[in-house]
């Protein structure tokens, strides 16, 4: 795998070259002369993309069915008198 990086200007020449060298890896679009966007195959965006598992489908617990839950009682109350003389 290369790291591939041009220009913004080179990229708007001949973006058949660019989508070329994706091929072989990432290729940073500078823009006057700082990174500003990252061209990749879609196999490798998709990699990159489902190994990430989102914090809603974490929290959302879609299997939580499954789970028997049963808290115990509590045998003292919450909260308790308190003496303010």
């Amino acid at each position: 795998m290369s790291i591939t990086t041009i220009s913004s200007r080179e990229f708007n020449q001949d973006a058949s070259k660019v989508k070329r060298a994706a091929t072989n890896g990432p290729v940073f679009i500078t823009d006057r002369g700082q990174p500003s966007h990252v061209l990749l195959t879609i196999e490798d965006y998709q990699k990159i993309t489902d190994q990430q598992v989102s914090i809603v489908d974490l929290l959302a617990m879609p299997d939580a069915d499954d789970i028997d839950f049963e808290p115990p009682r509590l045998n003292t109350p919450l909260a308790k008198s308190v003496d303010l003389s």
